[in-house]
């Protein structure tokens, strides 16, 4: 049997990092032609918003499942909260990565005479 979830899974993963790396690359560029040097935390937090995004989906698919009980709503919105914020780690690692490639790019090919 070939499994193709699996491939299907990375194909998606590793597009959403490139669609959030160039989104940050392209934000992080309108900032510095508006004289705005503040990039490295902007950079981060712009590529880890995604984690709110998902947690507010977390939020909708518990309601609509029709979960009830305090042990189960608790394990599932703190095993949200945990995969949330390790996305935000990946996803603002990602995006600063590309953002500090992308910085050391254009300011290495400034000619100061």
């Amino acid at each position: 049997k070939i499994y193709t979830l699996y491939g299907m899974l990375l194909l998606a993963f590793l597009m959403l990092l490139c669609v959030a790396a160039t989104v940050t690359v392209l934000f992080t560029y309108f900032h510095l032609n508006a004289e705005d040097y503040r990039w490295w935390w902007r950079s981060f937090l712009s590529g880890s918003a995604l984690s709110i995004f998902f947690y507010a989906y977390c939020i909708y698919f518990y309601f609509q499942t029709g979960m009830y009980g305090l042990l189960q709503s608790s394990f599932f919105f703190l095993y949200s909260a945990v995969v949330a914020y390790g996305l935000a780690l990946v996803m603002g690692c990602v995006s600063f990565g590309a953002t500090f490639w992308f910085i050391l790019y254009i300011y290495s090919s400034i000619k100061v005479e």
